[in-house]
C-alpha cells in the first residue's frame, strides 16, 4: 500500500456516515496501535478511552463545541493523561521490563533510580505537560494507522475537559482528558473531503545540512 497516497487520502472528517461502524479487526489495529506507540522513556503515561455509545456521544457534544462529529462517529476515542506518576508508577514499568525481558535489578536500578528522583522533583503541571507531550504522539500514530486501514478520524482539541472529566467519570480513575478522536466513515455529502490538500511546498519545510 502507498502511504503517501493514504495520506493524502486522509483529512479532517466534517461529517461521519452515522449507519457505518468500524469493523472490530480494524477497532483492534488501532487499539493494538496505540498501545505501540513510542512514549518516553517507555513509560506510557497515557490511556485511550473508547466509546461506542450514541447516547453518551450526543451528550459530549455540547462539551466539544458542537461538533456534530462526536454524535455522528462510529466511535469517539478520548486520550487522557495519567496524573499521578510517582515511584509506584515507576517502579511497575520496571516490573514489566523484568518479566518480558528477564533483566537483572542491577542493570536496571540505575535508570529506575534515576527516574524515581526525576519525577520526584517535578512540579505537578511539569508532569501534566511532558504526559500530554506523549498524547500527542499517540495521536499522530493512530491518525497515520487510521489512514492507512481506509478509516476516517477527525483530531480536536477542541473541548472542554473539565466537562469531559466529569462525564465520563475520569478523575475517579485518576485521569484527564487531553485530546479527542472521532472516527469512521466520511459521509458522502462532506464537501471537505474532495478538496486538495493545503500543504507548503516540501523545499519550504524540510531543511537539508
Amino acid at each position: 500500500m502507498d502511504i503517501l497516497k493514504q495520506l493524502q487520502w486522509r483529512y479532517a472528517t466534517k461529517k461521519f456516515d452515522n449507519n457505518r461502524i468500524i469493523e472490530n479487526n480494524k477497532l483492534q489495529v488501532l487499539l493494538e496501535a496505540f498501545n505501540l506507540t513510542a512514549t518516553s522513556y517507555g513509560l506510557q503515561p497515557v490511556k485511550l478511552v473508547v466509546i461506542k455509545n450514541k447516547v453518551l456521544q450526543r451528550e459530549l457534544v455540547e462539551a466539544s463545541m458542537n461538533q456534530e462529529q462526536i454524535a455522528q462517529a462510529s466511535h469517539v476515542l478520548v486520550f487522557c493523561i495519567e496524573t499521578t506518576i510517582d515511584n509506584v508508577f515507576v517502579e511497575n514499568y520496571f516490573k514489566r521490563v523484568q518479566a518480558v525481558r528477564n533483566t537483572p535489578e542491577a542493570v536496571l536500578n540505575p535508570f529506575k533510580n534515576f527516574l524515581i528522583s526525576d519525577f520526584e522533583n517535578k512540579e505537578q503541571l511539569q508532569i501534566e505537560n511532558w504526559a500530554t507531550k506523549q498524547a500527542y504522539l499517540a495521536l499522530g500514530n493512530m491518525l497515520t494507522v487510521c489512514a492507512v486501514q481506509h478509516i476516517d478520524a477527525c483530531p480536536m482539541e477542541g473541548f472542554t475537559p473539565a466537562k469531559y472529566d466529569n462525564i465520563l467519570e475520569l478523575t475517579q480513575r485518576g485521569l484527564k482528558s487531553v485530546l479527542v478522536l472521532p472516527i469512521g466513515y466520511r459521509a458522502e455529502d462532506d464537501v471537505f473531503s474532495d478538496m486538495k490538500k493545503v500543504r507548503k511546498p516540501i523545499v519550504e519545510s524540510i531543511i537539508h545540512l
